[in-house]
Formats: structure tokens, C-alpha cells, sequence
């Protein structure tokens, strides 16, 4: 940073002030001082002609000076309450009053008076709703706002300081022995803050100052308490209870201490002794104690300091004046390749955010990083410095390379303190006090464009002390760093081919890049803080921590003394980029351009030189546009001439062309012949204008001199000339006027103006060239498509056919009618087809993409685009028409990939869309067997059985026809031939299982029995234990116990030996209390034979007749009439069936 004085105002009849204060809201300055003197004053800065002169550099006058009159004592303290607009004073006789704006004017609100003792300080909280005052003697009241008293109390010890936390929570005051005491916002002790390194005797508190994170934090965890002791020492805390405290020494008697708006700079006003007088000072400090900047101030007395709201200003009371300094801050910034990258904070975000702000198209990109310490920009790249590591025994930082819009490029973490930063279109260069750290970053991105590792010979660590010969010295190896040198670094910078190092002592040190080699030492008495170096690297300007210019020749001639120059107050400066004489610099408010060692006449801004070329500056109003960061302004970009181009201009506008042709041969530059040659086509001096072109070597201009020469219409020559000066509209209206509407027409056709070529051509009262008309259509549908707007460009591509642009629009649109409509529009084997195809496919619309690949008699990329959606039938349909035959190969890798990963009903699932039913049929009755080891799940299993039944029965259905039938025939095995003849047997068996369990339940004992017996059928399916063991149950359940007694016959011939034993003692259980008999033997007649079978069994002992079942009782079916289930082909008594709405077995509805 850098600041200076720069306005004086006395207060009448000398009165001397005590204390100022200024509102950082509203920019009101309150300032008191003896004899009740209370002044309210306000600086709004003076409007003036220039619009480009603002912010520091525009004239300001008083627009409020209002003195107050209520004090009459002198005035001690000032307390702004900038929420409310309420201004709360103190005077010497304890007098408090609370002033109030109203129509412009300050008026009393409130008095109070307390007649004990006297105020020593007030305090308003964080959102202005209560106020801290405190007394000498101990007292303590807190207040409201609107007037009424919250808490009192006394504190048994003499006061001079209060503040609030941030939060409001807790309540700072100290003593006049020199104790901080910690207290609720209720008024209880909580503890000591305890003061680190105090110094021994008396001393008393003079500042304490809690910066409330209003305006965000520089870093996440930052120092933003500060005790000041009138003796110069300082301590630096987190918070009231941190344990590691920054104390300092200021060498000073501090009189107040001020934190700036956001934290980042605290002013510690005071006196330091010196031999002949004492020197009023005001030092600045970062907030880790760092000292930055001190301000020496006239006066005999200092007594107060206070801040401006964006802290570009400060106000401090001295003797009987209010002197003001203009600060220029250090931003963290950067400008190239018309993109301006800044930095600000935000309330409650830790991170510090970076916005990227393309000023030519004004589009911004915002990024955040934590903890970032500066920001270089060069050529088309800036980098970004920060502090990565959290381990404070090894710190570490991070350089970031970024492109204009803000994407990182490449990175590279390092052990180093970057505290200076210079960038090259090839190298990042870094240094701490004792090591410079060099980067060929352009090597390392392109072995990362390669997926290489970066190469660690594009790094290197050189101590300053050592003298590299630029013959591959200088590894990474950080244990450099633990040398120290007496002589540190200042700072550094670059060119293409040189890199200049300055040190404390004044010595230069210049080194050739790439290689790194020392070149050359030089000794001057200046200790550098920035460096310039010109375009051709012959000059350096140098700027020293007071802020003194000065120019340093690195090449001169033999017996040349170096440039006698020196200017002061300077803050900013930069080399043209083109002319190695020409150097812009910032001098407080005012910009001056030196050529050589002359000055021009100076140009009042406040804007930071972002770059310098072409006899032109710009510069940006950094203090306006971070002041508003999140909507840059355009005006805040200011294009500044240099006075040979103003001159120039005058020249061509009032003198003549050849008098300006003899300024431009004096002052050369190829902007100034630019400007003749531009100067001189308008007035169509040809000849003129071909010299100009070709003193500044402008090609593209000497070839349009002759081609105007071809020209035989002086109406002619003008359009041409107003189009190469980008008059378009003034080039089109001239060839209008000449009835040349071709050439108009041509004219915005290189332009690439459709719209405009459309309009001529309609204009034109003909029908134009088709195909022109067809271009425009397809241009102006490419501009809409370009920027998304799909709908719009499909109404200019249907008018230009363009049916490939409009198939791309009528998918981003997700338009599928109209997608699939343009199949009929494409001709056969169309390339088109292929694309429309492609993109059916993607969005599931198997069918379409199918159309659209047979059109083009692509058969077996329409079996694979069925294949890859998982549309089977259609795939072997299509396959079988064109006798593939790779279609069932595939279907059978693919079902065995599924098999493999576990994937049984996904493959089932692809064997019934290929209409593969029996391959189907075959994994679900896997599925099936597979679920009989649970009983639990005797229903899921049924079901299972029935699902394999029913794609048996869809494959029967298939093969109806007498082809199918044939083929069919032909081509199965014994094993489907078994499948389809038993399809239903699984399904039969567990439906009869679920049905004598059912029937069990519901107490229909002799049914159960009956379909009980209908088990032992399935001994292939069901598992014998659970056969006879239903049997058995039922039986005994129905008293049948010579049934039951077979059944337990079988159960003890089982295999499982303790299983055995177990249904052997519960026969003998059964049986010695039964005796082995029926209690009920029903006979029925056979229909067949008219012989007599029991009720149970299927089949006649007589004739053998097998009768079957009834799916609703499970008894055999002796009666002719019956129902029969479509689907499953199993019958039931019609009376029986009348009650269910679907079939038992199946569950297909009845009709």
C-alpha cells in the first residue's frame, strides 16, 4: 500500500481537537475538541466536465458543516450508531448527548448527565442496539437504543476502555492499571484476558479495537483483537481467549488504535521521540503485527485517527486541523488478455473469492480459494499465489496458473514463502528473503497435455548468495532454505529474457532466462519495493518503500553516468509495451507519461495502469469496482491517450494532413502513421495513405490502397474505405445509393450478416438467387443453433432443407414425431439414414432406427440396434427374414453372460422377447426347483411352475401352423418333447400341496385327505418326506389311520437316520393308542367300468381308466360333465367352479 496527505482543514479560532470520528456508512465526520467544540462535517466529491476523472482523483468540498452546541467541556469522546444514524458525545463534565439527523441537520435526542464522574468511553454493539458507557470511577451502563437502561452496575476499579465482541455476547473492559477484564453482555465476570509480554510499570490501555467480520476475513482464522498500551506495545488475538497471541513493539507512545473496514490493516496512531522533536506517526500493520506502511504527519499533537468507510482514507485530528490521507491500496489483481482478475471478501465466507472479469464481452467467472497472498498476470496467463499447508512446523503454498475465463492450468505446491511473484509467457518465478524459485511452467504443461509426469528439471531452487552459470544448477532440494543471508530480497521481475533481483543493500542482480544464469551485479542506493522493466530490457524504474522514482540504466555505455531522475509520491507505474522510452506512472491523483526523462502534461486519475500500448493506457477505478465486486462496471475501464496522439488528432482536425505527416516524422510510432493513413483515406489522399501504411508496416492497408486505385467511382472508393473502417452500415448505404444492391449484398455476405442479407434481398422486389436465399436460411439457422435456441433454427433449416441440421434440432428438442417424420423425407441409402437411425436408437425408439437402417439396407445393424435394446422378437423377426444366422448365437452368448453373472431373470427375460419359450421356460422351472429347499416358499414355487407352464403353452400357440409345426418337429429334442408333455406337472403338484393345506385349515378333513393322496403322483417333484408327511397329517386328522400307518412306513424308510427315529416314535405313539384301521372307506362307481374304487384314488384297479382331478376339490373327476381352463387344459366340476372368477391353477379368467 501506499499513502500520503492530501487535504487540510483548520478548525476556527485554533481550538484544539481531542477526538474524530467518521461514519463509515453514511461519511459523516464528527470531530470534538475544547470549549464544547462539536463539528459535523461531510466531503461528497465535486462534480466536473471530465467523466473519467474519479473516485481519489475528483475534486471533493465540504457539503455538511454543522456545529453542534450542547457541550461545554471539552469534547472526549464519539461514539457513531450507523444503523440508527444516531450520534452519541461525551465531554469532560460527563455530559452524555445522543444527536439525531433531521431535515439535514444534527438535533439533541437525548441528554444525560451523571454528575459523578467522567465518561471515558461508549461503545455501540455490532447492530446498534445497545450502548456500553462507562465511567472513571467503575461505572458501567448499558443501554437501548430508543433511550431506556438495560443493566447497570459498578466494577469497583477505575475504567478507560470498553468493546463488544462481534457477536454481542461479551463486553471488554480495561483499566487504568492495565487489565482487561471479561464480562457477559449481563454484566458477570467471566475472567482476565491476559496480556502477554507486558511490559514492566505503569502503563494504561489506549486501544481496544475488535474487528466485528462485517466486511469478511482475509483469512479463515485471523487476528481481530487488538490491546494497544500507551508505552507502544501491541497485542494481536483471535479471540479474548486465544492462547498464542502476536504482541509488538511499536517504538512509539501510541494515542488510538483503528481497525480499516474489513480487517486487513490496523492504524496505530502516535509520538516517537527524536533527537531534535517529536515526530507524529501513524504505522500500519496487517493483521499478523506485520508493519506495512507509516505515515509521518506535521503538528505538534496527535490525537485521534480514524478510518473512511472503504478505507481509502483516513481522517486524523492533529493540533487544531483535520488532515486527510489518501491510501492506495495493495489489491490482489491482475490484467491481460482484456480479462481483469480481482479479488474481495465476503461476510461469512472464509474463502476468498476471485472473480475473472472479461471487460471486452464484460461476462465474468467467480472462483474461491483459501488464503490467497497475490496475484500476477502476464501475456495470456496470470497465477495465483496462496497458502495451502495447515501444519505450521511445514508450511506450504500453492502457485496456480490460470487462462483468461479462470480454468487452472497447472499447479505446483511448494515449501517456499512466495512473498514476490513475477510472471513470464514461460516461466513462474517465486522468492522468499533468501531463495528464488523458477518454474518453466510451459514445459510442464506440455508433458501434462502428453499424460506424462511433469519433468522436476523444469523446477529449481537457487539461493541469492550463490552464482549459477545457468549449466543445470539449482535442484529442488528444500533444505536451501535453511540458509539465511544478511543481504534479503526485495523483490523481483522478469522480462522474456532477464530476471532482475533486488536486495535490502540496493544491489541488483540480473539473470538470463530460461537457463538461470547470473549475468551481471550492480550497486545502487536503493532498496527496491517494485521494479518495471522497459520492452527491450535495456531500463529499469525502480520504486522505493517511500514511494520515490527513480530510473537505472542495466546496459550503458562506457562512461554514461546513470539517469539523474527522481519523482515522489509515486504508487504505480509500467512500461509501454512498444516503446522502450515511453513509461506511465501514478504520482498521488495524477498520471504522468515520461518519454525519456520529459514529462507530459499530467491526467487526473486514481486508476491502476493495467497495461500500456499503442500511445494508449488503460487503467481501472480498482477502488470502485471492488467497492460494488459482483457487478462490474464498464465505466470503471478507462482508455487514456497519450499527448502525441492528442496532438495528432488536433493536427488532423485543424491544421492540415501535411503538417501532420511532419509531427508524426518526429514523434515515429506506427499507432501515429495508423492514424494518417486513416485520416487520409476519408479524404481519399491515396498516395498519402500508402505512405502512412507503409511507415507502419500495415499490409492488409497497402493492399486496400490498391485496390481502390482499381476503382473508377469515387462513391466506390468511400464504401470501400468506410467498410475496411468497420462503417458497415455507411459502406452499405453508399452502395445503395449507387442502385448497387449485388455489391451491398456481397458486403454482408464477407460480413456474415444473413439477417441483413435476407432483408436487401427481399427489398430487392425480385426473387432473389435461390441458392443465396438457400445460404442465408442455412446461416441464419446455424446462428440460432450455435446458441442453443433449437426451435428458432428449425423454421430456417426446413426453408433451406437442410434436413441434417434439422434432424440435430429436432432431437435436442426431443421432437421425436418430427425426428421419426423425416425417414419418408430421406431418400434410400441416404447417409442421412444412418444419423436418424443413430439417434432413434439412443433414445429407445427401436422401431424407427429399424425403419430408417433397412431404407439404407443396413439389415445387420438393424439386428444388432435390436440386439443393444433388447428388443428380441424383433431382432430374430428381421433376422429370420434375411436368413441371419448369427442372431441365435448371439442371443445364446448373451443369455450364458447372464447366467454367468447370476442374472437368471434378465435372461429369462431376453429368451421371451426372442420369442425363445422353451429356453425361457427351462430357467424358470431351474428358478422353481431351485426355490423347493425352502417349504416357506411353496407359493412363490407354484407360481414359478405355472409362469415355466405358461411360455410352454406360448410356444405351443406359436408353432400352431403346419411350417412351424414341421420345423418344429424336425429340430426338438427328446428333452423338449418331455418338457412340453409335462409342463403343468410342477404347477399340478404344489397346487394340490397348497390345496390340502388349505383344506386342512378350514376343517374339510376327508377333501384334504382326498387331494392328500393325489401327492404320491409327484414323487419326481416333491420330496417324500413332505408327501407322506401331508399324508400322514391329514390322515390322522381324518381318523384313517391304516393311511396313516403307510404313510409312516414310508417316512421311517427316509434317509436321514435321526429323522428316521424321530417318525418311529411318534408312529408308536400314534399306534398305541389307534389301532391301524379307516374309520370311513367310500366307494364310488367307475364310469368306465361300473366297478367300485375308493373316493381317493385316480385310477380304476379294474379297467385302469386314469381319471383326472378337479383343480378346486382335488377329488378324481368320474362325472362327463366338467369345466376345462382354457390356458392350462385341467378341469373342475362345474358346480364346483362357478364360484371363482379365475382358474385354480393358472389364475386365468374365466370367460
Amino acid at each position: 500500500m501506499f499513502i500520503y496527505l492530501s487535504k487540510k482543514i483548520a478548525i476556527p479560532n485554533y481550538t484544539r481537537l481531542q477526538c474524530i470520528s467518521w461514519n463509515k456508512e453514511q461519511g459523516w465526520i464528527a470531530c470534538g475538541g475544547e470549549d464544547g467544540l462539536l463539528k459535523v462535517l461531510k466531503l461528497d466529491v465535486q462534480a466536473v466536465k471530465n467523466s473519467k476523472v474519479r473516485g481519489l482523483a475528483a475534486p471533493s468540498n465540504l457539503s455538511m458543516n454543522q456545529t453542534l452546541e450542547g457541550h461545554n467541556g471539552t469534547v472526549q469522546v464519539i461514539s457513531w450508531n450507523e444503523q440508527h444514524k444516531k450520534l452519541t458525545t461525551s465531554d469532560q463534565k460527563g455530559l452524555i448527548i445522543v444527536w439525531m439527523l433531521y431535515k439535514g441537520s444534527w438535533y439533541e435526542e437525548m441528554i444525560n448527565n451523571r454528575n459523578k464522574s467522567l465518561v471515558r468511553d461508549m461503545q455501540w454493539n455490532t447492530d446498534g442496539q445497545q450502548i456500553c458507557i462507562i465511567y472513571e470511577d467503575g461505572a458501567v451502563i448499558v443501554g437501548s437504543v430508543d433511550g431506556s437502561r438495560i443493566w447497570g452496575g459498578d466494577l469497583k476499579t477505575q475504567l478507560c476502555k470498553v468493546q463488544w465482541s462481534p457477536d454481542s455476547k461479551t463486553i471488554l473492559f480495561a483499566t487504568l492499571t492495565g487489565e482487561v477484564h471479561i464480562y457477559d453482555c449481563q454484566g458477570t465476570f467471566v475472567s482476565k484476558l491476559s496480556l502477554k509480554d507486558a511490559p514492566g510499570g505503569a502503563y494504561n490501555v489506549v486501544g481496544l479495537q475488535w474487528y466485528n467480520g462485517a466486511n469478511g476475513y482475509e483469512e479463515g482464522d485471523t487476528y481481530c483483537l487488538c490491546i494497544a498500551l500507551d508505552v507502544g506495545r501491541i497485542q494481536l488475538m483471535r479471540s479474548e481467549v486465544d492462547k498464542d497471541p502476536v504482541t509488538l513493539a511499536t517504538d512509539m507512545s501510541i494515542v488510538e488504535t483503528r481497525w480499516n473496514h474489513n480487517g486487513s490493516l490496523l492504524a496505530v496512531a502516535g509520538c516517537q521521540a527524536g533527537a531534535d522533536k517529536d515526530i507524529n506517526l501513524v504505522k500500519f500493520y496487517n493483521p499478523r503485527g506485520v508493519m506495512v506502511r507509516q505515515l509521518k504527519v506535521p503538528g505538534k499533537q496527535l490525537s485521534s485517527v480514524s478510518w473512511e468507510g472503504g478505507s481509502l482514507r483516513v481522517a486524523l485530528a492533529v493540533d487544531s486541523f483535520i488532515y486527510f490521507a489518501n491510501i492506495r491500496p495493495d489489491y490482489k489483481w491482475g490484467y491481460y488478455a482484456d480479462t481483469l482478475v480481482y479479488t474481495y471478501l465476503k461476510p461469512g465466507v472464509f474463502d476468498t473469492c476471485i472473480v475473472f472479469w472479461d471487460t471486452k464481452n464484460n461476462v465474468r467467472w467467480v472462483k474461491y480459494m483459501l488464503n490467497v497472498i497475490s496475484i500476477t498476470a502476464y501475456g495470456e496467463h496470470c497465477v495465483i499465489a496462496s497458502k495451502s499447508g495447515t501444519d505450521k512446523n511445514k508450511p506450504q503454498w500453492t502457485l496456480t496458473i490460470f487462462n483468461a475465463i479462470g480454468t487452472p492450468l497447472d499447479t505446483r505446491t511448494i515449501e517456499l514463502e512466495p512473498k514476490s511473484v513475477t510472471l513470464t509467457d514461460t516461466c513462474v518465478i517465486a522468492a522468499n528473503d533468501s531463495v528464488v524459485y523458477c518454474w518453466q511452467y510451459n514445459m510442464s504443461k506440455r508433458l501434462l497435455a502428453l499424460g506424462q509426469v511433469a519433468n522436476k528439471k523444469s523446477e529449481r531452487l537457487v539461493h541469492v548468495d550463490d552464482t549459477p552459470s545457468g549449466a543445470g544448477e539449482g535442484t529442488m532440494d528444500y533444505r536451501i532454505l535453511d540458509r539465511r543471508t544478511h543481504d534479503t530480497i526485495s523483490c523481483i521481475k522478469a522480462s522474456e529474457r532477464l530476471l532482475v533481483l533486488a536486495r535490502q543493500s540496493g544491489l541488483l542482480q540480473l539473470y538470463t532466462l530460461p537457463r538461470f544464469s547470473l549475468e551481471q551485479r550492480h550497486t545502487t542506493n536503493i532498496t527496491a519495493s517494485k521494479i518495471a522493466i522497459n520492452c527491450n530490457a535495456t531500463r529499469i524504474s525502480i520504486i522505493n518503500p517511500d514511494g520515490i522514482l527513480s530510473f537505472f540504466d542495466l546496459y550503458p555505455r562506457d562512461g554514461e553516468p546513470q539517469p539523474k531522475f527522481e519523482r515522489k509520491d509515486v504508487w504505480d507505474m509500467r512500461w509501454a509495451d512498444d516503446n522502450p522510452d515511453l513509461l506511465a506512472m501514478m504520482e498521488k491523483t495524477r498520471m504522468y507519461v515520461f518519454k525519456g526523462l520529459d514529462p507530459e502534461e499530467p491526467i487526473l486519475s486514481s486508476g491502476y495502469i493495467c497495461e500500456f500500448s499503442g500511445l494508449q493506457i488503460r487503467s481501472a477505478l480498482l477502488d470502485e469496482i471492488v467497492r460494488e465486486p459482483e457487478q462490474p462496471s464498464r465505466d470503471n475501464i478507462m482508455d487514456l491517450e497519450i499527448k502525441s496522439l492528442r496532438d495528432t488528432r488536433e493536427l488532423l482536425d485543424k491544421v492540415g494532413m501535411h503538417d501532420a505527416y511532419q509531427f508524426i516524422e518526429d514523434n515515429s510510432h506506427p499507432r501515429l502513421w495508423r492514424l494518417l493513413a486513416e485520416s487520409a483515406l476519408e479524404q481519399l489522399q491515396l498516395e498519402m495513405a500508402e505512405r502512412a501504411f507503409v511507415r507502419c508496416q500495415d499490409y492488409p492497408g497497402i493492399q486496400l490502397v490498391k485496390r481502390l486505385h482499381r476503382l473508377d467511382n469515387e462513391n466506390k472508393q468511400a464504401a470501400e474505405i468506410a467498410a475496411y473502417q468497420g462503417k458497415y452500415e455507411a459502406a452499405e448505404r453508399l452502395y445503395l445509393d449507387m442502385d448497387r444492391r449485388d455489391l451491398a449484398v456481397n458486403l454482408r455476405v464477407k460480413l456474415g450478416d444473413w439477417f441483413r442479407v435476407v432483408q436487401l434481398l427481399k427489398s430487392g422486389g425480385s426473387a432473389g438467387n435461390d441458392v443465396l436465399y438457400e445460404k442465408a436460411w442455412d446461416s441464419i439457422g446455424d446462428y440460432y443453433f450455435d446458441r442453443l435456441k433449437w426451435s428458432s433454427a428449425v423454421s430456417y433449416y426446413q426453408q433451406s432443407q437442410n434436413i441434417e441440421k434439422l434432424l440435430d434440432c429436432y432431437y435436442y428438442l426431443e421432437d421425436y414425431d418430427s425426428l421419426k417424420s423425416l425417414i419418408d423425407q430421406v431418400p434410400e441409402n441416404s447417409v442421412l439414414l444412418e444419423g436418424i437411425a443413430s439417434k432413434c436408437a439412443s433414445v429407445g425408439m427401436c422401431e424407427e432406427a429399424v425403419k430408417a437402417l433397412q431404407k439404407c439396407n443396413l439389415v445387420k445393424e438393424a439386428v444388432d440396434c435390436c440386439v443393444s435394446l433388447n428388443q428380441w422378437d424383433l431382432a430374430v423377426k428381421i433376422a429370420h427374414e434375411n436368413n441371419i444366422t448369427s442372431v441365435d448365437d448371439l442371443l445364446a452368448k448373451y443369455a450364458a453372460h447372464l447366467l454367468e453373472k447370476g442374472k437368471l431373470l434378465d435372461a429369462i427375460e431376453l429368451y421371451r422377447k426372442a420369442n425363445h419359450f422353451l429356453d425361457a421356460a427351462k430357467l424358470v422351472f431351474k428358478l422353481a426347483e431351485d426355490s423347493q429347499d425352502v417349504p416357506s416358499h411353496a407359493l412363490r414355487t407354484k407360481k414359478l411352475y405355472v409362469l415355466g407352464a405358461m411360455l410352454v403353452e406360448e410356444h405351443s400357440a406359436r408353432s400352431k401352423d403346419s411350417s412351424a409345426l414341421d420345423t418344429l418337429v424336425m429340430n426338438i429334442s427328446i428333452e423338449d418333447t418331455r418338457l412340453i408333455e409335462q409342463a403343468w406337472r410342477g404347477a399340478e403338484a404344489y397346487h394340490f400341496l397348497l390345496l390340502a393345506q388349505r383344506q386342512l385349515y378350514d376343517g374339510f378333513t376327508d377333501a384334504a385327505l382326498r387331494t392328500a393322496h393325489a401327492l404320491s403322483d409327484y414323487e419326481d417333484i416333491l420330496s417324500t418326506e413332505m408327501i407322506y408327511s401331508v399324508i400322514a397329517l391329514t390322515a390322522t386328522v381324518a381318523r384313517s389311520f391304516a393311511t396313516c400307518s403307510k404313510a409312516f412306513i414310508k417316512l421311517e424308510s427316509c434317509e436321514d437316520e435321526k429323522a428316521q427315529e424321530q417318525y418311529h416314535d411318534l408312529a408308536v405313539e400314534i399306534f398305541t393308542k389307534y389301532q391301524p384301521r379307516d374309520s370311513r372307506s367310500v366307494k364310488i362307481e367307475c364310469s368306465n367300468c361300473e366297478g367300485h374304487i375308493t373316493d381317493y384314488s385316480s385310477t380304476c384297479s379294474i379297467c385302469d381308466t386314469k381319471f383326472p382331478r378337479c383343480i378346486v376339490t382335488g377329488a378324481p373327476l368320474i362325472a362327463f360333465h366338467f369345466w376345462q381352463c382354457d390356458m392350462c387344459k385341467h378341469r373342475a366340476l362345474e358346480t364346483d367352479i362357478v364360484s371363482h372368477s379365475t382358474c385354480p391353477l393358472c389364475h386365468t379368467l374365466i370367460a
